[in-house]
C-alpha cells in the first residue's frame, strides 16, 4: 500500500471538479414602506379606538401617530408609536392591531408593508 489507502480506489479518482456550492437560503423580503408612488392597499376593517376612561376624566385629547407593519394576509402584525400621548397610546395600538387591509400585491405576489396611521382623539 505504498502511497495508497487501504480500501481506496486503484489508481485514485480522476480529476473531477467539485460541485458548485449550494445557493444561500432565500431571505424573506423586508416590509415595503408605502408612500410616494406606492399607495397602501384599501382598508377593509377599521376598528375605532376606545377612549380610555382615565383620559376622558382627565380631559386628555390629542393625536397619536403609529407605524404599522401589515402582513401578507392584510392583518396588522406590529404597531409602534411614533408620536405619543401617554394615556391614549395603548388604545390607539389596540385598535390598529385589529385593522385589516387588502393584500399589497407586487408582481402578483402578496408582500408585507409598512404604513403610518394617525389617530385623533377628541372629546366632543
Amino acid at each position: 500500500m505504498p502511497g495508497g489507502v487501504i480500501g481506496g480506489i486503484v489508481g485514485g479518482l480522476p480529476d473531477v471538479p467539485r460541485p458548485p456550492a449550494p445557493p444561500p437560503p432565500a431571505q424573506p423580503r423586508a416590509p415595503i414602506r408605502t408612500g410616494g408612488e406606492l399607495k397602501p392597499p384599501a382598508l377593509i376593517t377599521r376598528v375605532p379606538p376606545v377612549y380610555p376612561p382615565i383620559a376622558v376624566s382627565a380631559k386628555i385629547e390629542g393625536v397619536v401617530i403609529l407605524e404599522a407593519t401589515v402582513g401578507r394576509d392584510g392583518r396588522v402584525e406590529h404597531v409602534r408609536v411614533l408620536r405619543s400621548v401617554a394615556l391614549l397610546d395603548q388604545a390607539a395600538k389596540d385598535a390598529v392591531l385589529q385593522w385589516k387591509y387588502a393584500p399589497l400585491l407586487l408582481n402578483s405576489k402578496p408582500e408585507r408593508f409598512i404604513l403610518t396611521v394617525t389617530l385623533t382623539f377628541n372629546l366632543t
